[in-house]
């Protein structure tokens, strides 16, 4: 599954990019993200990056399904781009859950452009790609309404 979404959000590409840059900002708007707790001390952390434990959740009418996974900052082009990974650290296989986000300048502020990719079978049907994009779709107008107030 591969979900992508833009938005064009009026602060400046730096203001957007320290915003989303940070995973545990993520909660703050997009609605499936249910929690994101920083582990402060990640000695399985080679990268010298930042290790999240963070809960997802989506609803779909009476079923819920929530899964929680061990994220890395695998990549991070400051202003530009940073990407997340799962990175699970328990020896099993794992499938592949990867965010990518690249913020560009505009003449009204900035746009942000993001993917979601999951290799694995839990998260997958049509009605769940709708149910995230209708979540997405929400997230925006949360992003732009929180960081124009600031």
């Amino acid at each position: 599954m591969d979900v992508s979404a833009s938005v064009d959000v009026p602060v400046t590409a730096a203001k957007l990019f320290e915003y989303i840059s940070d995973l545990k900002n993520y909660e703050s708007w997009l609605e499936m993200v249910h929690s994101v707790k920083l582990v402060e001390h990640d000695p399985l952390n080679t990268q010298s990056s930042k290790t999240w434990v963070v809960e997802l959740r989506a609803r779909l009418g009476p079923f819920a399904r929530s899964k929680r996974l061990r994220m890395v900052r695998t990549s991070c082009d400051a202003p530009f781009s940073v990407v997340f990974e799962r990175a699970e650290n328990d020896g099993r296989s794992h499938s592949a859950w990867v965010l990518s986000a690249t913020v560009d300048s505009t003449d009204n502020g900035s746009s942000l452009m993001t993917n979601l990719h999951y290799s694995g079978s839990l998260f997958t049907g049509g009605l769940l790609e709708r149910a995230l994009a209708d979540q997405i779709k929400q997230g925006q107008e949360k992003l732009i309404q929180l960081l124009s107030a600031n």
